[in-house]
């Protein structure tokens, strides 16, 4: 029996079409995970449907709800505290649209039990581009959005903007997450450029994204807004930040 303590952090907003199968999913997995919901006041009854799965996996689901849209990187930070809290010794993040296949979970841990990684990333462009049912000029805006944050960072990581991940608790522990700047979707950025700058070890995992079938899509342009302007200044403030593992 294994006896380590892995946890999943999924973020939902509105996503009661797909909620009840993605937790069903995740315990059917061969290995055990536990799960935590994240969910911002979605006025669908998300957490509502997540409240009835209690009774049936009470030791297993847990649910944090907050008052409202607060960021998907508030929603991550404030799981990774509960995680390290709780003593989780591997900490997954993923999307609950199924976006992300919860088989790869497997992969994933694997990759930082067997392979010595500190972080295993799902990566949609290690071989190649492997993603179902995105417009060609999504694909292309996720590609060369990539190029770029390894452009700016020097970070040889294929797929910088992934937010398919396993840490370790060493990770999270040597990150100072009330410093994490970026709150959108480049939380995921920082937060793979913070891990690389202390000099963890970082492995990508190929993955298949498969574009969500239900729920509507949280993208904007304001996102890549984000990426574009939060990327340089994150490197500029990296200059006079030093980056010390605690021994």
């Amino acid at each position: 029996m294994n006896d380590k303590k892995r946890l999943v952090i999924i973020p939902t907003y509105n996503e009661k079409e797909n909620i009840e199968r993605m937790v069903r999913k995740v315990f059917s997995l061969p290995l055990p995970f536990d799960l935590l919901i994240i969910d911002d006041n979605s006025p669908d009854g998300t957490a509502d449907i997540i409240k009835s799965l209690q009774k049936e996996y009470a030791e297993q689901l847990h649910l944090l709800q907050r008052k409202g849209k607060l960021g998907l990187g508030t929603a991550y930070i404030k799981g990774f505290k509960w995680a390290l809290e709780k003593d989780y010794d591997y900490i997954c993040e993923m999307d609950a649209d199924f976006s992300h296949n919860p088989e790869d979970l497997i992969s994933l841990y694997e990759a930082c039990e067997n392979k010595n990684a500190d972080l295993s990333i799902g990566s949609r462009y290690i071989t190649g581009v492997n993603v179902v049912n995105w417009p060609i000029g999504r694909i292309l805006m996720s590609y060369f959005a990539s190029k770029y944050v390894r452009f700016i960072t020097r970070m040889n990581i294929k797929d910088t903007t992934a937010g398919f991940k396993c840490y370790r608790r060493k990770v999270l522990e040597t990150i100072n997450l009330d410093k994490v700047k970026l709150k959108g979707y480049a939380f995921q950025i920082e937060m793979k450029f913070t891990t690389w700058k202390f000099g963890f070890k970082i492995v990508e995992v190929p993955i298949i994204f498969t574009e969500r079938q239900e729920g509507v899509s949280k993208m904007s342009g304001g996102i890549f807004n984000e990426a574009v302007w939060g990327v340089i200044k994150m490197k500029l403030r990296s200059f006079f930040r030093k980056y010390e593992m605690a021994k």
